[in-house]
């Protein structure tokens, strides 16, 4: 194939092979992309991805991503600090964000417990949690891991430890179907299970 001798372009589409869900079509129809474009562009997107791999980082009280000293949810005041929603990951975050029903704050696991793949409470944000917890005089802890195994295996074993300290723990009710991400659920979907979360009987 003509363009497995160019070694500079095999070098860029293998760049772009490096992100998830990227095969290696994809990777080379984006490296073709990057080519179209005038070398301005190009400076301007290489100087995008220093710019966020530099200066974004986890907030240190959520986890949250942030360029900031802490994450947009921190710093707004009008939150409720007393309800804690907890969140795999960062896209749960930003999905729950755009329903506009949720007006307390977040705990960003970074991960859920998955014996199976060596990932033990430890290897997540679960410490920093019940610290938060203890600390923030918060009234209800709101558990919105996916609804896999793993993810109902986290949320029991957050269920079991913060409970004793008095906290109302709830899950989502989901109307989303068992084995499915909340990155890929729909607004009103997620609104109704926020509304409609419910005890986690430990």
């Amino acid at each position: 194939m003509m363009t497995e001798s160019i070694e500079s372009l095999q070098k860029l589409a293998e760049q772009f092979g490096k992100l998830p869900g990227v095969g290696r079509k994809s990777a080379m129809r984006m490296a073709f992309a990057l080519l179209q474009l005038d070398e301005l562009d190009v400076a301007e997107f290489a100087s995008a991805m220093l710019d966020a791999k530099q200066k974004i980082h986890e907030c240190p009280i959520c986890g949250n991503l942030t360029d900031e000293e802490t994450c947009y949810v921190c710093c707004d005041e009008t939150r409720d600090r007393g309800v804690i929603c907890v969140v795999e990951d960062v896209k749960a975050v930003m999905s729950i964000e755009k329903v506009r029903e949720f007006r307390g704050v977040y705990h960003v696991l970074h991960g859920v417990i998955s014996p199976i793949n060596g990932i033990t409470p430890d290897k997540i944000r679960l410490k920093e949690l019940i610290t938060r917890v203890g600390e923030d005089g918060v009234s209800e802890v709101i558990v919105a891991t996916n609804p896999t195994p793993d993810g109902e295996v986290t949320a029991m074993y957050i269920s079991k430890y913060l409970k004793p300290l008095g906290v109302k723990v709830t899950r989502l009710a989901y109307g989303i179907p068992v084995g499915s991400d909340l990155e890929y659920a729909d607004e009103v979907t997620l609104g109704r299970a926020i509304e409609g979360r419910r005890d986690i009987n430990s």
